[in-house]
C-alpha cells in the first residue's frame, strides 16, 4: 500500500502564493488562505503513477492533429497545383478563385484522409494500451503497424503489409525522436 504524503502549504516549492487582495492594502493576514498548488492533484495516489493520457483524449489529439496537418499539407499541394494551372488571360479575380478552390478542395480532402489515419492509430494505441496496460515505444510501434495494415487492408495483403510496416517505421520514428527531444533539448 502506497504512503501519500501531504506537504505543508507554507514550505511547498510547488505552490504559489495567490492573494486577490493585494492591491487593496489591507492590513489582514489573509496571504495563509491562498497558497494554491501548481502540480496536478489527484483524488488517489494510483492517479498520479499513470503518465498518459486517457483514451478520449488520445483520440482527440490524434485525430485533431491528423487532421490539421493534412488540411494544411493538402492546401499547400492545391495552392501550388493553382499556381502551376493559370492560363494566359486569366483576371486577379479568377486566379484567386482558382487559388482558393484548389487550396480548398485538397486541404479538405487530404486532411479527412489523414484525420481517419489518425482516429483509427488512436483507437489500436488506446486498445493495445488497455490490454497489456503498457505505454511505451513497442506499443506505439505496434499501433503504428496494425493502422498501416487495416488502413490498406482492402487494397491486398501485399498492400497492407508494407504498409504496416511503414506505419511501424514511422510510429517508432515519431515516439523516438520524441524521446530524443525530451532528453537532449533543453526546454
Amino acid at each position: 500500500m502506497a504512503h501519500h504524503r501531504v506537504s505543508d502549504p507554507e514550505t511547498d516549492p510547488n505552490s504559489r502564493l495567490y492573494n486577490p487582495y493585494q492591491d487593496l492594502n489591507l492590513q489582514v493576514p489573509i496571504t495563509n488562505l491562498y497558497k494554491l498548488p501548481t502540480s496536478p492533484e489527484f483524488l488517489f495516489a494510483e492517479e498520479s503513477l499513470h503518465q498518459r493520457r486517457s483514451w478520449g483524449e488520445n483520440l482527440t489529439f490524434y485525430t485533431g492533429s491528423a487532421y490539421l496537418g493534412g488540411s494544411v499539407s493538402g492546401a499547400g499541394v492545391g495552392l501550388f497545383s493553382a499556381l502551376r494551372n493559370f492560363e494566359q488571360g486569366d483576371t486577379l479575380k479568377l486566379k484567386i478563385n482558382r487559388i482558393l478552390n484548389g487550396a480548398g478542395h485538397t486541404g479538405r480532402s487530404w486532411g479527412n484522409k489523414i484525420g481517419v489515419v489518425g482516429l483509427v492509430y488512436a483507437g489500436m494505441e488506446s486498445g493495445l494500451v488497455a490490454v497489456t496496460d503498457r505505454d511505451d515505444i513497442w506499443t506505439s510501434v505496434a499501433a503504428g503497424l496494425t493502422t498501416g495494415a487495416v488502413c490498406r487492408a482492402a487494397r491486398g495483403v501485399r498492400s497492407a503489409a508494407v504498409a504496416g510496416a511503414l506505419g511501424g517505421l514511422a510510429a517508432g520514428a515519431v515516439v523516438a525522436g520524441k524521446h530524443v527531444l525530451k532528453r537532449y533539448v533543453p526546454i
